[in-house]
């Protein structure tokens, strides 16, 4: 190979797949999973963040509001920079179970099923993290 030849390849897009599977039994884990989903977003990475169980309510308008995490971001500001710059769903099992449709969610949520989680995390340049 010359010297001048270039074995640089053009930059893949990455894609960064949040689940987090707790509420606010687990403020912490929760927290964690949205200040590393909205970092990333930041970033300039394609963030999907998936909300499971009792996370399931951070979609809702005012319910993150009310969850308090010493030193620690707001929850509803990490939410919002998510949803700004990527995708947040509620899986549709969880919303089923707590009465949760389309509707009440906030503007830009969704309700999607396991075989949509299922396609984003086996696309290629992705990876997943659950929380």
């Amino acid at each position: 190979m010359s010297a001048t030849a270039s074995t640089t390849q053009p930059a893949t897009p990455q894609r960064l797949v949040v689940k987090i599977t707790c509420g606010p039994e687990a403020l912490e884990r929760l927290n964690q999973g949205l200040t590393v989903a909205a970092t990333a977003a930041a970033s300039g990475v394609e963030v999907s963040l998936w909300l499971t169980g009792d996370a399931s309510w951070v979609a809702v308008p005012g319910r993150a509001e009310e969850l308090v995490l010493p030193h620690a971001a707001p929850l509803s500001e990490l939410r919002d920079a998510v949803l700004a710059a990527g995708t947040v769903t509620v899986c549709g099992q969880c919303a089923a179970r707590r009465d949760l449709t389309d509707a009440d969610l906030l503007p830009g949520a969704q309700v999607r099923g396991a075989a949509a989680f299922v396609e984003e995390v086996m696309a290629p340049d992705t990876r997943a993290l659950v929380y």
